[in-house]
């Protein structure tokens, strides 16, 4: 019976996982050629390229991911081996790894993981917020259990993914309370000149805002242009302007912010994406958060 030389497999999980052959020799304290000949003799004995070169860059084959996501879980198990033995709880703990796309806000990206955490074991949660691409590179080296994001993989995407539609939300605008009255009144039309905060452009939202005014033929009065959804959202508690938000979180919001209703539309809907590496869900807490999403979370 062979043997994998787990040396061999540490060295090729801290390259995949730091990005290069350079950052993981820094770590290990180990000359470059050293780690490269240590994979090199991983690949002989397993009888497959663990990576390949893009650019500059080292990326996993699709064997490479494979074997990168067996690495994850034994070191995982090395560590809590190490926990226990130092006295500490382990032990039944699921470990869940996601990735948020930092155009979505994260009231959305709470309600999504509501269901993970409520499975009925301990979970530990992992959150990592980035730009999609970036953390679709951390998915693809099986750094990410899930990618949650407003926006589906491109379809030339190099990265082998799977989209998950979770559902679709109306908008809600909001403002506060005066504001609010202001333009509650012949609603949607009379946001024709009103002071509006907005995403910047290039956002799904946005994007998909600006076609609804131009279908309605609103201009409205852009007061400011935001990054962030909840910068957007305190500014609008001071009346600097009416903002929209997720019909899903409108609650929320009005409840954290103290702001009122203007109007809602139906018509003007996000849509919510789960983006896994997996096309069969086998992870029991990504399962729940795409099953209880497609079930009653979303219109």
């Amino acid at each position: 019976m062979e043997w994998i030389n787990y040396h061999h497999l540490l060295y090729f999980w801290r390259v995949a996982k730091l990005g290069s052959i350079a950052r993981a020799s820094a770590e290990l304290r180990l000359a470059q050629p050293t780690i490269s000949g240590q994979i090199r003799s991983l690949e002989d004995s397993l009888g497959e390229k663990l990576f390949r070169k893009s650019g500059r860059n080292l990326v996993l084959t699709e064997f490479g991911q494979l074997v990168y996501g067996y690495a994850e879980s034994i070191f995982a198990i090395g560590r809590e081996l190490m926990d226990v033995l130092e006295g500490k709880p382990a032990g039944g703990v699921l470990r869940l790894s996601v990735g948020i796309a930092d155009v979505l806000p994260k009231q959305v990206a709470h309600r999504l993981l509501e269901p993970a955490l409520s499975l009925g074991q301990p979970i530990q949660l992992i959150c990592h917020e980035d730009k999609p691409e970036r953390l679709l590179s951390e998915l693809e080296k099986r750094g990410l259990d899930l990618l949650l994001t407003d926006t589906p993989m491109p379809n030339d995407s190099p990265v082998r993914a799977f989209n998950h539609l979770l559902g679709t939300s109306g908008t809600s605008f909001l403002a506060a309370p005066a504001l609010a009255s202001k333009y509650r009144r012949g609603f949607p039309h009379s946001l024709d000149g009103a002071p509006f905060l907005l995403p910047l452009q290039g956002t799904a939202q946005r994007a998909a805002l600006d076609r609804w005014f131009e279908s309605l033929k609103i201009r409205p009065r852009i007061a400011g242009e935001f990054q962030d959804n909840a910068l957007i959202q305190v500014f609008g508690q001071h009346a600097a302007g009416v903002f929209p938000v997720s019909r899903i979180i409108e609650q929320a919001v009005r409840e954290d912010y103290k702001v009122a209703l203007v109007g809602r539309e139906k018509t003007l809907s996000e849509r919510f994406y789960a983006i896994s590496a997996e096309r069969r869900l086998k992870h029991p807490a990504v399962a729940a958060i795409c099953e209880t999403a497609r079930t009653w979370l979303f219109e």
